[in-house]
């Protein structure tokens, strides 16, 4: 099988290899993969800023693809049966615990820029029927995070969510938050992307470019009240602005760390407030069951900005490292 090899924490590092197609054990599933999606954890591990990885090693914890093969004692699927393998297959349900965490798929484990992968069964979601493989790949980290997000501060009609940058991640939670009912602010430095965001139902904007207060106007916008829900991704930069941006108990949830992990904060709007800051490690299969189960019902579409061949994986690391570039998610189809 063809495949691509990471060799070395740089975003130059890549290689096209051919290995063998490997075989599924017991309770493991052979999935003939099509498409893969870009997280920024893969810019982090083929930077060296994620810890767990052995090089050379095959990268991209995202993607979606066919069952090709099953292994003994494997019910309730079938040959041919569309789906998606979880990014940390052995965490399924409940709190993550230390043992739970090893297995990261793209990071510990193979990931998904190869034509094949083994994995175990129980860390595959169906597809939704009206999804493509390509929109399916951006489902496992991206969705499941924007889904935790939502219904950790248990969104609803009468609720605010103000979701910073328009990634992945914030898009479907836009989407997520939207099909909740709930009202919506979107930041970001282009007034394109806005437009965009106000077009999946963004309800307010703001371009952070034109007012580098934009905690003050997500304030003003929501007549002082702030947000319920702040989706954090942007580390030391951002994370004062969304505490002081979030409503009295709302939910600051913290998924990236696009400026630096060492933020200076003041604890007493925290104390104040009542806040929740709630850290996140993606979540188990149930959350990322969940998450498609919703994308069915409401028929959401996952938003692809680009998509790039297998050959081209160096330039789609690229392309998401530089920052800034894109809207929604980033894919990879595997030929």
């Amino acid at each position: 099988m063809k495949l691509i090899e990471l060799t070395a924490p740089r975003l130059d590092a890549f290689r096209t290899a051919s290995r063998p197609t490997p075989r599924p054990a017991h309770g493991e599933v052979l999935v003939r993969l099509r498409a893969a999606s870009l997280n920024f954890l893969d810019i982090a591990v083929a930077t060296g800023a994620y810890p767990g990885p052995v090089f050379p090693m095959v990268p991209v914890a995202d993607g979606a693809g066919e069952i090709a093969e099953l292994g003994t004692g494997v019910d309730g699927w079938s040959v041919g049966d569309r789906v998606v393998p979880h990014f940390m297959p052995d965490w399924q349900d409940g709190t993550l615990t230390p043992s739970l965490f090893g297995a990261r798929r793209g990071v510990t484990r193979p990931g998904s820029l190869a034509e094949y992968v083994v994995v175990p069964a129980a860390s595959l979601v169906s597809i939704p029927e009206h999804l493509s493989f390509a929109e399916a790949s951006t489902l496992p980290i991206a969705a499941t995070t924007a889904w935790r997000a939502v219904r950790s501060a248990k969104l609803g009609p009468h609720s605010t969510a103000l979701l910073l940058g328009t990634g992945g991640v914030s898009i479907f939670a836009l989407q997520f938050a939207k099909a909740h009912g709930a009202r919506v602010i979107v930041t970001s430095s282009s007034d394109e992307k806005l437009e965009r965001a106000r077009g999946l139902g963004a309800d307010l904007t703001i371009n952070y470019r034109d007012i580098p207060d934009w905690n003050t106007e997500a304030l003003r916008l929501t007549g002082g009240s702030g947000a319920d829900l702040v989706l954090e991704t942007g580390g030391t930069e951002t994370f004062p602005r969304s505490v002081d941006a979030a409503a009295l108990a709302g939910t600051v949830f913290v998924i990236g760390f696009l400026t630096g992990t060492q933020p200076t904060i003041d604890v007493l709007p925290i104390m104040e407030k009542e806040l929740r800051i709630q850290g996140n490690n993606t979540g188990p299969v149930a959350a990322l069951r969940a998450a498609a189960a919703a994308i069915a019902r409401h028929r959401l579409v996952p938003v692809i900005d680009q998509s790039f061949a297998m050959d081209d994986v160096a330039e789609a690391y690229a392309h998401l490292a530089a920052g800034g570039r894109h809207f929604g998610k980033l894919v990879i189809t595997i030929d």
